[in-house]
């Protein structure tokens, strides 16, 4: 994390605050930059402005997209001006980041609802009312050719290639449209039009993020500096919090399930998740570690306080109680059978090291078919460790299998080993 700046003679609230803003950040660049913003912000008497940008792609979102939230929330915070970009234009040409593949693209229509729902949920961790909400749609859909020629000359076909996803595409001779080339320099553009002075965005943005202060230094504007925050982490403990992966924890998730999705995380991951997720200051982060590592604090009560922590913020601390007490009704065995067949996992169910549950549960007998298994599990009549499984789709790694209790309905339940 680039945190070192010339800190002689700074106010000691600018050194808090910057310390308070750093924690929970990857990078702060360029090296000296933010401590260069803040004291900007106090010598000019003004807010900074704070640019998040997010493309509308899918209708919900889970704990994963609320790292960059909170951190926009902290800025908030402390008296800068929060600028939530809702991408409408954006999302229609598709974030490389990370892909291997061309993005399909969507409608307007399936873009204008999930616009909406994203920003009813965003609202769940940020204060709307004091959010400069916009859409780069109003900006980059005006654009006329000869601008958009201007802007297509502000970076060359070598930087482009200097991204990891499009160096390793162009290696395998994998397509790359040059739609996918104009996504960062359109995410630049959008920092231009909101004069932005910070943006913040995840690891994986961190190329996107530096293009846009190539792009104002193109038109003039002092380039804006930047901030990255981890990618979480999901329930498996081994990849990123995605739907896909079957391993995110939903905003909008039911209080029990949140509850116990939350319980289902590998114990290394509880630091990270109260460091990132709850609001937690460092002072509070060290307690709970100290307390784990002496053994003052065991780990099962420690991902419960966690759990109810969570579903406090996003439900009610009633909901968060009954959560608790549901859970420990069923795990303190009173509503499970005295004695739970136990089962080896079965090595023919494994795909590169990953188990499609529908195959699981046929393999353990808990279902006739993969068919009758997908109809269970979208009937909602499928738990792992207590938590419903939705996805008919999901895939688990064999380390989060181990030591699991599957449920089917009321009565069929087995622990795998």
């Amino acid at each position: 994390m680039q945190t070192d700046g010339d800190k002689g003679c700074v106010p000691a609230e600018i050194l808090e605050e910057l310390e308070e803003l750093l924690l929970g950040s990857v990078d702060a660049l360029p090296q000296g930059g933010l401590l260069e913003q803040l004291r900007r912000s106090r010598t000019e008497s003004r807010p900074l402005r704070v640019k998040l940008g997010v493309d509308p792609t899918a209708p919900d979102i889970h704990l994963g997209h609320t790292v960059v939230l909170r951190k926009l929330a902290q800025f908030q915070s402390l008296g800068h001006q929060a600028v939530l970009i809702i991408g409408d234009f954006t999302a229609k040409v598709g974030d490389p980041s990370g892909r291997s593949k061309l993005r399909p693209r969507l409608s307007d229509e399936a873009i204008a609802i999930n616009a909406a729902t994203y920003v009813e949920q965003a609202a769940k961790v940020l204060d709307m009312d004091k959010v400069e909400l916009v859409s780069n749609g109003d900006w980059l859909g005006p654009l006329r050719m000869d601008e958009v020629l201007r802007l297509s000359s502000a970076v060359t076909v070598a930087r482009m290639l200097e991204r990891d996803d499009f160096s390793r595409r162009y290696e395998s001779n994998e397509p790359i449209s040059m739609l996918e080339f104009m996504y960062p320099l359109l995410q630049g553009y959008d920092s231009v039009a909101v004069k932005a002075d910070i943006e913040l965005g995840g690891t994986d943005q961190k190329f996107n993020l530096l293009m846009g202060r190539t792009i104002m230094e193109a038109y003039g504007v002092p380039p804006q500096t930047i901030m990255t925050v981890p990618l979480l982490v999901g329930t498996d403990g081994e990849q990123k919090m995605s739907k896909s992966y079957g391993n995110y924890i939903g905003v909008n998730d039911l209080a029990d399930d949140m509850f116990g999705k939350v319980m289902s995380i590998p114990d290394d991951l509880m630091l990270t998740y109260f460091g990132l997720l709850t609001g937690a200051t460092r002072h509070q982060v060290e307690i709970v570690a100290q307390g784990l590592e002496d053994g003052s604090y065991h780990p099962a009560q420690a991902k419960r306080d966690l759990a109810e922590r969570l579903v406090t913020l996003y439900h009610s601390p009633e909901a968060a109680a009954a959560a608790r007490a549901g859970f420990d009704r069923v795990f303190k065995e009173k509503d499970r059978p005295e004695s739970i067949p136990e089962h080896q996992l079965p090595d023919d169910v494994l795909r590169d090291g990953r188990v499609w549950l529908p195959r699981l549960l046929t393999a353990l007998g808990l279902a006739s078919s993969n068919g009758e298994a997908r109809r269970l599990i979208e009937q909602g009549g499928v738990r792992l460790n207590g938590v419903p499984v939705a996805d008919p789709q999901t895939e688990l790694s064999v380390e989060t299998l181990k030591g699991a209790v599957l449920q089917v309905g009321r009565r069929k339940f087995v622990r795998l080993l």
